[in-house]
């Protein structure tokens, strides 16, 4: 939107060029989505406190009881900034934006009615997981689909191991479709599952954010892509709009959901946020970095089925509880303790992926 209006201001005054560059709009599509968040945050939280809180539940730690009547679905917070600013910042005739944004708001809606359920009818469960999963099922593969036909060179819908550059696998439409799939509702999912302690899902989220707009921002610039030997994919470089508004907006709703909570991100925000950063690995071709860069997801998804099959197999459990952070809350770690050290090595391995960039 802002965007159109400094191209035309540019033909009057050549400093509204600056507009033109990824990396400043980048900067203040973050620094938007940054400022909406700590404005509007503390009336959405009152509004959102009208409505009780999330019920806990009864079988989860007994530290969270205290937690009870906290105010959830704060990430329509994280939604809502993050539209804005790349409304105003992002290039909307880029056809990956709006991709990104309607699985973004796809999501969105399907955690939004999840947790109305949990809010309204008090129902700790909220909605029931096959119609969960058909939902975020049939947005998963429009996305696929989409991203597949609208496809206009190879390099869009082949997949590439990260370290070795000599390897690439051209997709057919059942196997693109279906990583596609995987990825988006994979990572929705796991996003979803590490939300369970302040603060926990948030920045693992910015970090990955943060490293996706990287490899975004290389793989549109052709002389990067090449430099370093990554798919060159035409037009994602647009996506940095993306990473940098969620990191903005990230940081932003972190100030209320830092421990002590003032506010849960709710389905609401973490299916939508791990549904994005499916999207956005898919566009730009680097699924496999994806899941080390976001092993901390990876690592509690595992560890819940791992958990289940155990118990369905033996009849024994393998964790205390699970997800895994509930399993450290059990062994005793204080919750900041929790938070901070999977923080940390969130740190970690997003720069193990970003290393991809050059060991190849």
């Amino acid at each position: 939107m802002l965007l159109e209006l400094t191209r035309w201001l540019e033909q009057l005054q050549s400093v509204f060029g600056l507009f033109g560059y990824l990396t400043f709009r980048g900067i203040l599509s973050a620094l938007t989505a940054l400022a909406l968040s700590l404005w509007w945050g503390p009336a959405m939280i009152r509004k959102l406190a009208e409505f009780k809180g999330q019920p806990i539940r009864q079988e989860g730690p007994q530290t969270h009881f205290s937690k009870a009547g906290t105010p959830t679905m704060g990430g329509a917070l994280i939604l809502v900034t993050v539209l804005a600013a790349v409304l105003l910042w992002g290039d909307l005739r880029n056809k990956y934006v709006w991709v990104v944004l309607a699985v973004m708001l796809a999501y969105g809606a399907i955690g939004w009615y999840d947790d109305w359920i949990k809010i309204v009818k008090r129902d700790p469960n909220g909605l029931k997981s096959r119609w969960k999963y058909l939902a975020q099922s049939v947005f998963g593969l429009a996305a696929g689909l989409y991203l597949f036909y609208s496809a206009d060179i190879p390099a869009a819908t082949t997949f590439y191991i990260p370290f070795f550059k000599a390897v690439a696998l051209p997709l057919v439409s059942v196997s693109f479709v279906l990583i596609a799939y995987l990825w988006i509702v994979g990572f929705s999912n796991a996003v979803n599952l590490t939300d369970g302690l302040d603060g926990l899902a948030i920045m693992p989220t910015v970090l990955v954010a943060c490293a996706l707009g990287v490899f975004a921002y290389a793989s549109g610039h052709a002389q990067f892509a090449t430099y370093l030997q990554i798919p060159r994919i035409p037009g994602a470089g647009e996506l940095v709009i993306i990473c940098a508004a969620i990191a903005g907006a990230g940081l932003g709703f972190l100030w209320f959901n830092t421990y002590p909570a003032m506010v849960f991100m709710g389905d609401i925000g973490a299916l939508a946020l791990g549904a994005v950063l499916g999207a956005i690995a898919v566009i730009v071709r680097q699924e496999l970095v994806l899941v080390v860069m976001g092993g901390i997801f990876v690592i509690e998804t595992l560890s819940v089925m791992i958990q289940v099959a155990s118990f369905k197999l033996t009849g024994k459990r393998v964790f205390r509880m699970a997800p895994i952070h509930h399993h450290f809350e059990l062994k005793g770690w204080p919750e900041p303790r929790v938070i901070v050290r999977f923080w940390i090595i969130s740190v970690v391995l997003v720069l193990v992926g970003l290393a991809t960039l050059k060991v190849r």
